[in-house]
Formats: C-alpha cells, sequence, structure tokens
C-alpha cells in the first residue's frame, strides 16, 4: 500500500469536563490543527455540552460542530431537535446531530430506562429531520409529540448515529448521514463494515452518501507510557458498557469488565480505573506515541470513511491536538 494523506472527516471529540471558556480555546486549537469536525461529549455530570458548542463556535470559523453523541431519554427529542438547531443558527450552519442511545448505567442513575434504543434513536432524528423541514409534527412512538413545530427556519443538519451493536449500525447505514463507530480496534473495525454494508444494501438512494467513522478513544504523547496511562479512565467507562460480543472479540475478562463497572456505579472511580489491564487499553483505546498512534489510525482507516479522535487525548491536552491532529493527516492507507 502506498502512503497517502487522510482526506475522510477529521473530526475530535472535547470533553466539557473544563471550564466552558477552556472547551472554546480547544475548539480553536482543533480548528489550527486542521479538524474539521469538533464533538462535545454528553454527560449530566460535566458541563453542558450545547454552552460549550456555543463557545467553540464563537471562537472558530470553519469547524462543524455538534453533541457527540446527545442520548433522547434525559432531553425530549423534540427539544433537543430545537437545540441542534439553535447551535446550527448560532454558528452559520456548521450543526452536525450527533445522536446515539446513550449510557445504560448512566441513564440508569438519572430513574431512565433505556427502552428499545433503536426505535428510540431512529424516530428522534426523523422527527428532529421533519422539523428542520418547517413541518409541524404529531408523532406516537416510543415518544409523544402533539403538533410540535419550530417558529423558525433550519439548514440542512447532517444525522450522525453513535453505535456500537450490529443493528444500530445496520440502521445508521440506512437511514442516517453518518455512524459514529465507539471502538478502537481494526478488528472492530473489520466486523463492523460487514454490518454497514447490509444497511447501505437497503439505503434509498434519494438518501446520498453515508459516512462511516471511527470514533476512537485516543490517548497520545511523545511519552507513550504517560499517554497508555492516561487512557486509563476512559477505557474504564469503555469496559463496564462494551457488549459482551466486543469483550470476548478481544479476549478480556468479562467478569473483570463488571467488576469495573460496579465500582463506576458505586463513585469509586480511583478503584475502577485502577483496575483497567493493558489489554483493555490495547483493545478499547488508542494510547501511545505519535507513531504508535498513526500506525493504529492507519489500520482502521482502510475500513472507515472518516476518524474522530475521542478524549482523553493526552495527558497535555493542547499538545495532543496538534499530535493527534498531525498523526491524523499521516496515518491514511491508499492502495
Amino acid at each position: 500500500m502506498s502512503e497517502r494523506r487522510f482526506e475522510g472527516t477529521k473530526g475530535i471529540e472535547i470533553t466539557p469536563e473544563h471550564p466552558v471558556e477552556r472547551v472554546g480555546e480547544f475548539g480553536a486549537r482543533a480548528e489550527a490543527a486542521g479538524f474539521d469536525t469538533a464533538f462535545a461529549s454528553c454527560h449530566y455530570n460535566n458541563r453542558d455540552p450545547f454552552a460549550a458548542l456555543s463557545e467553540i463556535a464563537r471562537r472558530t470559523d470553519a469547524i462543524r460542530l455538534g453533541p457527540g453523541v446527545a442520548n433522547p431519554y434525559e432531553t425530549h427529542p423534540v427539544t433537543l431537535a430545537s437545540r441542534v438547531a439553535t447551535l446550527d443558527e448560532f454558528s452559520d450552519g456548521r450543526a452536525v446531530f450527533g445522536i446515539g442511545a446513550g449510557d445504560a448505567s448512566t441513564l440508569s442513575n438519572l430513574g431512565y430506562e433505556r427502552d428499545r434504543p433503536l426505535r428510540r434513536v431512529l424516530e428522534s432524528f426523523k422527527v428532529a429531520r421533519e422539523m428542520w423541514d418547517g413541518e409541524r409534527v404529531t408523532h406516537e412512538g416510543t415518544f409523544q409529540a402533539v403538533d410540535a413545530g419550530l417558529n423558525y427556519e433550519v439548514g440542512e443538519i447532517p444525522v450522525y448515529v453513535g453505535a456500537q451493536g450490529p443493528h444500530m449500525i445496520r440502521m445508521s447505514a440506512k437511514h442516517a448521514d453518518g455512524v459514529l463507530l465507539n471502538a478502537a480496534h481494526p478488528d472492530d473495525f473489520a466486523w463492523a463494515a460487514d454490518q454497514v454494508e447490509k444497511g447501505l444494501d437497503e439505503r434509498p438512494d434519494s438518501r446520498g452518501e453515508f459516512d462511516f467513522a471511527a470514533f476512537a478513544s485516543l490517548s497520545v504523547a511523545e511519552d507513550g507510557e504517560a499517554a497508555r496511562e492516561a487512557a486509563r479512565p476512559p477505557v474504564a467507562f469503555i469496559a463496564s458498557g462494551a457488549a459482551p460480543p466486543v469483550l470476548d472479540r478481544h479476549g478480556l475478562d468479562r467478569e473483570l469488565a463488571g467488576r469495573i463497572g460496579e465500582h463506576i456505579g458505586a463513585g469509586e472511580f480511583s478503584e475502577a480505573f485502577s483496575l483497567v489491564s493493558e489489554g483493555m487499553i490495547d483493545a478499547l483505546c488508542i494510547a501511545g506515541t505519535p507513531e504508535d498512534v498513526e500506525e493504529r489510525i492507519g489500520e482502521i482507516t482502510d475500513y472507515t470513511d472518516s476518524f474522530v479522535a475521542g478524549s482523553p487525548l493526552g495527558p497535555d491536552i493542547e499538545g495532543a491536538i496538534a499530535l493527534a491532529g498531525a498523526a491524523i493527516d499521516r496515518s491514511g492507507r491508499g492502495g
């Protein structure tokens, strides 16, 4: 294979665990590093993602931005559609709608049951599209809406579905504009590519092109061991929520993943992070030196159209943004 410059969507996840002003600074750095899309993660224990995205929009000129990903349980889907449309207006048409089923354990902490997640996600973005088209919507399904509409005009907003399981991936390929596959190992993307193809076989021609995007937790630093250590918190959350087939695919201990989840549920984060194994870091995150990261991204983008660098990015966020951007640019593989 000959080397080429990466040509797909070059995205980044920015977690609003930092003050909103700081998140805006990270967004500006990301745009300067050549990233074309910024996603803000959505967890109730962090700052509000839409406030953070508005600050990124204020500090940038061209980068697309959106929740990565919002769930339609803790926020009513109609309200969520309006928030994304407002972001699109504020950013002069740069919004992207990242939507997914959400983390089951986090939702249970808030008293929500993640009922019929595939239908909920699909119905949510279909209703959003209808409202953005200026329609008044009455919907009876996994949620209710009666004569709901917006009193302002909205442009076209691409919809990306956060997915891991086969059914959600196939649904995304059939109905959405893109999928954000939450994984970090080439074996997961080889498997997912087959699911994407099955969904595309049923995709209407009128829907247009589809973007198969990796959404991979990434931690990069010149000190590879420091990068791997910084990866422990997100890997703990990923492992605790991973489906058994994902754990089995990489030979990871289900019981250990369950224990990590128990500690997270109890708020015992240090204990959870300490249980993360080296194998979990290898399978569930891209972590190491810029050269390590570049090689792994290249292996992944053999299967995907695009790449999104997910949190934590590294022990030094500012430096990691530049390192990650350069590694993505160098990582593409072509025939």
